[in-house]
């Protein structure tokens, strides 16, 4: 785990176009059938829903998470990847942040990037022969699981010896920096160099921009996903080796202040250029969890511990206040007392930031630090956050990374699943993005199939729904006991005893659902 947080730095640490991909499902475009229909009601009580985005990060470089080792056959990554999916379905979660752009390659056949070697074994640039991307995406999405790809914008290499480092001649030979070695620049000095992009030359950034943009094109993903590295973190007293664009794009602005414009750039830019191509598509940043200490700006929280905004360059708080985000995951990898960064201070300074802003606030959670001596030999340490984020009406958790949350280390991920995750959850809905919540549904005819009951389901007129909820009512309320994608089985997997009264409702690409289908008895 030393070398992972080595590799991965200090911070961790409507569509309307949607195919049914189940031609044999017992979903139909039929009318539905005829009967009252009361939206946001069942047979006379409220629906009931958890409305937040559960994930967790599923890390390819070095095969941290996935692929498990380099150059595996075709089947087995496939294969591999199925049962992360699963794994993300067994835990409630409804959304996957999977790392296809490593740094400065691609796990899908890019005009940008070469081939990355964490899937391949290789830095020849040659194909492995399909499509990764393709098989992701599609997975998830026949999962009912949102496919967040996630990228590091400005990271041209690993350092050795697992990656090429700053030497040139270990890069593919479609590597664009070597095309472009005007864009190179290395950092730290040593043997754990390596090759960024200049974020301060023009061309680099909007060459990086369009790299990431081709996979907002090409495929149908939910989410455009950055972590927290664009200047990287200092080391050693070094400084960033980036004179010779500071003095020809600078304009006499002092150094600190035009690094920040160059990265509000690209997360403006990016914004804007995602929102213009498929407008339904979220963009979000998980940043370093504190962007300011309230002892050197009385904006910023209550720690003392390393700043984003001074460090990385990184001014996190201006992107939500400009509203160039839909969602930020402030990674929050520290324990509730923590002296430096205390989980209980932080969580209250960002919930505050997004107050007003169209900005969902996430939050990263460090599953990996489970097991750690003092607060986090606790299993509860992680339950006690999402105590706190419910309190505090944060709508969603990520957690770092996918290995953590299957190891289930001490207990913990079980128990947090008990107490927060054990019944299904929709997306939150993002009043800014596209809209267009299908009619009633209807469901039909049910069948019990070993212990669970299986429904036939008919969908309304246009606009079609993306996916579908199935609410059982119990006791004042209804509550949603299973999803799925258009096109998929409706089935509730754990029905009571004797009969219970149903109803299905639709969503569109956005989460935004409409109403629910008149009561049915099964």
């Amino acid at each position: 785990m030393l070398f992972a947080v080595g590799v991965l730095g200090l911070g961790l640490v409507r569509a309307a176009f949607y195919d049914p991909a189940d031609p044999g499902a017992t979903w139909s475009s039929a009318p539905p059938a005829a009967g009252p229909v009361v939206a946001g009601k069942c047979g006379g009580v409220p629906l009931r829903a958890t409305r937040s985005t559960r994930g967790f990060w599923l890390t390819t470089v070095m095969n941290i998470d996935w692929p498990s080792r380099q150059g595996l056959p075709e089947a087995q990554v496939k294969a591999e990847y199925d049962k992360w999916l699963d794994l993300a379905v067994a835990q409630h979660h409804n959304a996957v942040f999977v790392h296809v752009r490593p740094s400065g390659d691609a796990f899908w056949p890019s005009e940008f990037a070469p081939w990355s070697e964490w899937l391949t074994g290789k830095r020849d640039g040659q194909s492995p022969g399909w499509d990764p991307m393709a098989y992701m995406v599609a997975g998830a999405h026949a999962r009912n699981l949102e496919f967040h790809a996630w990228f590091n914008p400005y990271r041209g290499t690993q350092p050795g010896p697992g990656g090429p480092g700053a030497d040139f001649s270990k890069l593919a030979p479609n590597h664009p920096l070597l095309a472009h070695r005007d864009w190179a620049l290395a950092y730290p000095q040593g043997k754990s160099a390596r090759l960024y992009f200049d974020p301060g030359i023009p061309a680099a950034r909007k060459f990086v921009e369009d790299s990431m943009l081709e996979a907002v094109q090409k495929y149908d993903i939910d989410g455009v996903h950055f972590d927290d590295f664009f200047y990287p973190y200092p080391q050693a007293g070094q400084d960033f080796p980036d004179d010779a664009s500071y003095a020809a794009y600078g304009k006499g602005k002092a150094r600190a202040d035009w690094r920040r414009d160059n990265v509000d750039t690209l997360v403006r830019e990016m914004n804007e250029r995602i929102k213009a191509l498929k407008p339904w598509v979220k963009f979000g940043i998980s940043p370093f969890g504190i962007w300011r200490n309230l002892d050197t700006d009385p904006d910023g929280s209550d720690s003392h511990g390393l700043e984003a905004y001074d460090a990385i360059y990184a001014d996190t708080r201006k992107w939500v206040q400009e509203g160039w985000l839909d969602y930020i995951v402030p990674q929050l990898y520290w324990n509730i007392g923590f002296a430096k960064a205390d989980y209980a201070k932080l969580l209250p300074w960002w919930v505050n930031l997004v107050k007003g802003t169209k900005v969902q606030l996430w939050i990263g959670q460090g599953d990996y630090r489970v097991g750690e001596k003092g607060a986090w030999s606790d299993p509860a340490e992680i339950d006690k956050h999402l105590d706190l984020d419910e309190k505090a009406g944060v709508l969603g958790e990520v957690h770092f990374s996918a290995k953590s949350v299957r190891s289930n280390r001490l207990g913990s991920v079980t128990r947090y699943y008990d107490h927060h995750y054990a019944a299904p959850a929709l997306p939150a809905v993002m009043p800014q993005l596209p809209a267009a919540p299908p009619p009633a549904p209807a469901l039909t005819a049910a069948q019990r199939a070993g212990a669970a009951i299986t429904f036939t389901a008919t969908a309304g007129a246009e606009p079609a729904a993306a996916s579908w909820a199935l609410y059982r009512v119990s006791g004042d309320a209804a509550a949603l006991v299973a999803t799925g994608r258009s096109g998929s089985q409706v089935k509730d997997p754990n029905p009571p005893p004797g009969k219970s009264v149903y109803c299905l409702t639709g969503l569109d690409r956005s989460a935004n659902e409409g109403p629910a289908s008149a009561p049915f008895s099964a």
